[in-house]
C-alpha cells in the first residue's frame, strides 16, 4: 500500500508540474505571445514577463516584435515609355499590431513576406510606369523612392504592419538593351553640348563683331577730333605770326632771324669761313643794315 500511495503521490506531482509548466506564459522583450484558445485568439501579450494561460485548453503562438528585413526578388517593371527597367530592393518592417497581423495573416511571416512582396512590387510598377526611362534613371533618388513608399504605407497598415525602410538597391537597364539605352543617351546628350557650343560660339561673334564696330567708330571719331585740333593749331598759329609780324619794324626783325638762322645753317662742320657777295641776302644781315 505504501508503494501504491508513493506512486500516486509522485503522479500527482509530475501532474501538478505539467500542468504548471503548461499554464505558464515567458515573454521577452522582442517578442509578442499570442494566447489561443480553442484556435481563436483570446488575447495579445505584448509586455516582456511571465503570464498565465489555461493549460490544454489555451495555446500560444510567438511573433517578433523587432525590426526585420526582407530582401526583395529583383523584378521586372515597366516605364512609361515601355522600357524594361529592373528593380531590386529591400525594407525594413515590423509588427506593430499583433492582434491585427494574426488575424489576417494567420501569425505568419512568411505570409507576411508574400503579402509585402506583392505590395511592393505593385507600388514600384505603378509609380515607375507613369515615369519614362530617363526620368527613372535620372530620378532614382529620394523621389522615386518616397512615392514608392508612400503608396506601400498606405496599404500594409491594415495588416498590422508599419514600413520602416524602403531602398532601391539596384535600378538598371536589362543587360541586353542596356549599351544601346547609353549610346542614345550619349549621342543625346553631345547633340545638346554641340547646340550648347555652336549658340555660344554664335553669341560670342556677335560680341565681337559689336565691339569691332564700336572701336572702328571711337577711333574714327577720334580720328576726326584729332584733325580738327590740328586744323585749329595750325590756325592759331598763323594767326600768332601773322599778328606778330604785322607790321614793318616786325617784319623787317623777322627777316633779321630768319637770316642768322640761315647763316648758322651754312657754317655747320669744321670750317667755319664764309664767303658772301655784297649783294647776298645773308650779308645784308652785316651790311646795309
Amino acid at each position: 500500500m505504501k508503494i501504491v500511495k508513493k506512486a500516486v503521490f509522485f503522479i500527482f506531482i509530475a501532474v501538478l508540474l505539467i500542468l504548471g509548466a503548461s499554464s505558464i506564459v515567458i515573454t521577452y522583450g522582442n517578442e509578442y505571445s499570442i494566447i489561443r484558445q480553442f484556435g481563436k485568439i483570446d488575447h495579445v501579450v505584448a509586455n516582456a514577463g511571465i503570464s498565465f494561460k489555461t493549460p490544454f485548453i489555451q495555446s500560444v503562438d510567438k511573433l517578433p516584435n523587432q525590426t526585420l528585413v526582407y530582401d526583395l526578388s529583383a523584378s521586372d517593371v515597366i516605364t512609361a515609355d515601355k522600357k524594361t527597367m529592373i528593380c531590386d530592393s529591400y525594407i525594413l518592417w515590423h509588427i506593430t499590431d499583433p492582434l491585427k497581423f494574426a488575424q489576417t495573416l494567420n501569425s505568419s511571416i512568411s505570409n507576411a513576406e508574400s503579402r509585402l512582396d506583392t505590395i511592393i512590387y505593385n507600388s514600384t510598377k505603378n509609380v515607375i510606369s507613369s515615369t519614362t526611362q530617363d526620368q527613372v534613371i535620372t530620378g532614382r533618388g529620394g523621389a522615386l523612392v518616397a512615392a514608392i513608399q508612400e503608396n506601400i504605407e498606405a496599404v500594409s497598415g491594415q495588416y498590422g504592419i508599419e514600413l520602416l525602410t524602403f531602398e532601391i538597391k539596384r535600378l538598371d537597364l536589362p543587360s541586353d538593351n542596356k549599351d544601346a539605352v547609353y549610346e542614345r543617351m550619349i549621342s543625346e546628350r553631345n547633340n545638346i553640348a554641340a547646340t550648347y557650343t555652336a549658340e555660344g560660339s554664335s553669341d560670342a561673334q556677335i560680341i565681337r563683331n559689336t565691339t569691332d564696330k564700336e572701336i572702328t567708330e571711337m577711333l574714327s571719331e577720334a580720328e576726326k577730333q584729332a584733325e580738327i585740333l590740328i586744323a585749329e593749331g595750325e590756325a592759331e598759329y598763323m594767326r600768332i605770326l601773322a599778328e606778330a609780324y604785322g607790321d614793318a619794324s616786325r617784319q623787317e626783325f623777322y627777316s633779321f632771324v630768319r637770316g642768322l638762322d640761315a647763316l648758322k645753317v651754312s657754317m655747320q662742320g669744321g670750317n667755319k669761313t664764309l664767303i658772301l657777295s655784297p649783294d647776298s641776302p645773308v650779308a645784308q644781315i652785316f651790311y646795309g643794315r
